[in-house]
């Protein structure tokens, strides 16, 4: 089973990765670009005997920061 695990900063947490892509879009005088958020994507090949709550309990112990971030899981 493939799940995907998207990973990105609360709403209100700075993101200075960002902000330096957004400075450096608007030098190359992509002018449109309004913010940029940056995050992580984590790709995982499971046993199809992992559940739903193993995934969650991954994502909250591990591949993510739940002070600081939130996470999606999309399967398939």
């Amino acid at each position: 089973m493939k799940v995907t695990v998207n990973v990105f900063l609360k709403n209100g947490v700075l993101d200075p990765a960002g902000k330096a892509v957004e400075h450096a879009l608007g030098s190359l005088g992509f002018d449109g670009v309004n913010e940029v958020r940056i995050g992580k994507q984590i790709v995982l090949n499971l046993k199809d005997n992992i559940n739903d709550a193993d995934i969650k309990t991954m994502c909250e112990e591990l591949l993510a920061n739940t002070v600081i971030e939130d996470y999606e899981i999309i399967k398939g």
